[in-house]
């Protein structure tokens, strides 16, 4: 399923693939949260109870949208977090990826702590 993410003045398109987390998150759009940023992923709570999926790793790639169980959070990767080590991609702990983001991925920097994210349909 093709999204919209938004915050302020920015939008990147995005995919939802057909996974049992996807299944979910699609289900709850439209979700809004207040964006927190830790290395270069933004992270937020959404209404979703997910389970980690068979293939959950803590390694990812640049643009892709991730679910975190552990914290009920959608995540957006698209660099290194603090545990990264070179230019690796890590998550905190292991997440269900479920989508990717498109678009220029450089203005994620943009997004800051607190501000808002809406994921809608397109």
């Amino acid at each position: 399923m093709k999204v919209t993410i938004r915050s302020g003045t920015f939008s990147w398109p995005a995919l939802i693939y057909d996974t049992p987390t996807g299944r979910l998150i699609q289900e709850a759009l439209p979700i809004k949260g207040k964006a927190n940023r830790w290395g270069e992923e933004i992270y937020f709570f959404i209404p979703v109870n997910a389970p980690l999926e068979m293939g959950a790793s803590e390694l990812v790639s640049r643009g892709d949208l991730g679910y975190w169980p552990a914290g009920n959070a959608f995540c957006i990767f698209f660099g290194p977090t603090p545990i990264s080590e070179g230019e690796e991609i890590r998550a905190a702990s292991p997440v269900n990826v479920f989508g990717s983001i498109e678009g220029n991925l450089e203005d994620l920097r943009q997004v800051k702590d607190g501000a808002e994210v809406i994921i809608e349909k397109n």
